[in-house]
């Protein structure tokens, strides 16, 4: 409209009664090169409008870039190889990389109602309007995604809690526990008796507390890698990415798949040690222990535990693979092992100590009830053992953990299972090379090596018996 009238103005302005036939045809082809001008620009601007308004309706992800995921880095580091493969991704797996906070239910839910759609970077014809793509094609770089502008691709807003003197005091306490920290990784000296994983009736778990105090500036919380029992000590590592615990996670499963083939490597990728305080000796100072380990139902189905398992034909197992060497032994009774876990079972050595070796550890009553019922006597001959009163004093602590107790003449003898050395790929180095595995060499990744203090009760004893 706005065209039609400027022609108009424009014609009759210069369309005068003594207008000759030149003049008449100079103005006229002036007017069509203008209405030709005015059209054009009001096109284009719907265009750009157009292209504004269908741009607000869709949240846009980056252009996908290549990269290797966390479970082929694990892979290539624990196999030691280079690989010049390429990488492969997803489109699904492309949205929770870039948004890692949107449940994963929901973008799915997205891909069924055909909501997602993809710009290939190989269009040329730039009025090509993005296409539906579904969840398990793979992405090309520069093909960016558009989701519907619903989904908030924003992180959520983390609210900011008043500090109180409890949350500083336990804040200091948990981040206190770090032994290694970088950008990719936190490894912690996890305490006895702090349960590592929230569930009924446990709220204040190591999973929990990371999340809360050892974030520090990152958008996601620490995330765990392994397990620890909640009575056993040492060495805890984390991933503070979704990608850098990928790539842990990945190691330590491929260390326990790996095991039946690299059972005498000491030189493998991941390597783990143990103290623990035993009750008994074993019978050689070293030795491997290879069993299958497998699950029972005890107590009219109350419970459960980990056993030996004779006939795996009728009871399904896993290989269990534990390396021993004995530190030493006390005229006592008890003996200090050094334990270096091959594969990475429930359980695995505190079944090891008790059915395979017949030394239960100290402290561990699932395992070895029978043998603590003797300690009364065994106890009666280290009477000249006794701790100071002063020193077996109750040390207040935050989350109610009793870390002072563990004299070996308590009645209730805490877990003495730490573990206490472990060496690790520095994945951090790897992770800041643009996480490519074109070209990837795993020989030339360093290591870690990490060592956590033995907690104060078994110090004690480590102490009294070594020294005796």
């Amino acid at each position: 409209m706005v065209a039609v009238r400027v022609i108009h103005s424009v014609i009759f302005r210069r369309l005068r009664p003594n207008t000759d036939a030149a003049g008449l045809r100079g103005t006229l082809a002036a007017v069509i090169y203008q209405h030709q001008y005015f059209s054009n620009t009001a096109v284009a601007a719907h265009g750009e409008n157009s292209r504004e308004e269908s741009d607000r309706k869709w949240l846009i992800l980056p252009p996908f870039t290549p990269f290797a995921d966390g479970s082929a880095i694990g892979k290539l580091i624990s196999q030691k190889k280079e690989s010049d493969a390429s990488p492969t991704t997803t489109a699904l797996k492309w949205i929770l990389i870039c948004y890692p906070h949107l449940p994963r239910s929901l973008v799915q839910k997205l891909f069924r109602l055909r909501q997602v759609r993809r710009e290939s970077s190989n269009d040329k014809i730039e009025t090509n309007r993005p296409k539906r793509i579904g969840a398990k094609e793979f992405m090309g770089i520069g093909d960016r995604i558009f989701l519907p502008k619903s989904v908030d691709g924003k992180y959520p807003t983390r609210i900011e809690e008043k500090q109180s003197s409890h949350d500083e005091e336990d804040s200091k306490f948990v981040r206190g526990l770090e032994l290694y920290k970088d950008r990719a990784i936190i490894i912690i000296n996890k305490p006895p008796g702090m349960p590592v994983q929230s569930g009924l009736g446990i709220n204040r778990s190591l999973d929990v507390l990371a999340s809360k105090y050892l974030r520090y500036d990152y958008e996601e919380s620490p995330r765990l890698v392994h397990r620890l029992d909640r009575d056993c000590s040492g060495i805890l590592v984390m991933g503070r990415t979704k990608l850098s615990a990928s790539v842990l996670h990945s190691i330590f499963r491929e260390k326990t798949v790996g095991a039946s083939n690299d059972t005498f490597n000491r030189e493998r990728t991941l390597q783990k040690k143990y103290c623990a305080l035993v009750i008994g000796s074993p019978r050689r100072q070293e030795g491997l222990i290879s069993t299958p380990l497998g699950k029972v139902v005890v107590d009219n189905g109350r419970s459960e535990r980990i056993t030996v398992i004779d006939n795996t034909h009728t009871l399904s197992a896993q290989h269990a693979v534990t390396e021993y060497q004995v530190v030493t032994s006390s005229s006592s009774g008890y003996t200090w092992l050094e334990l270096y876990p091959h594969t990475g079972r429930k359980h695995q050595l505190r079944v090891h100590c008790a059915e395979v070796l017949g030394t239960p550890i100290v402290g561990d009553y699932k395992y070895g009830w029978q043998a603590h019922k003797k300690l009364k006597h065994i106890l009666a001959s280290t009477s000249d053992c006794q701790w100071d009163e002063n020193i077996s004093e109750q040390k207040q602590v935050p989350f109610n953990l009793k870390l002072e107790k563990g004299s070996l003449s308590n009645k209730t003898l805490p877990l003495h299972l730490h573990c206490k050395e472990m060496v690790l790929p520095n994945i951090s180095l790897v992770l800041e090379n643009g996480n490519m595995i074109s070209g990837f060499d795993a020989e030339r990744v360093d290591s870690i090596k990490i060592d956590a203090p033995l907690p104060p009760h078994m110090q004690r004893n480590w102490d009294l018996l070594i020294n005796r």
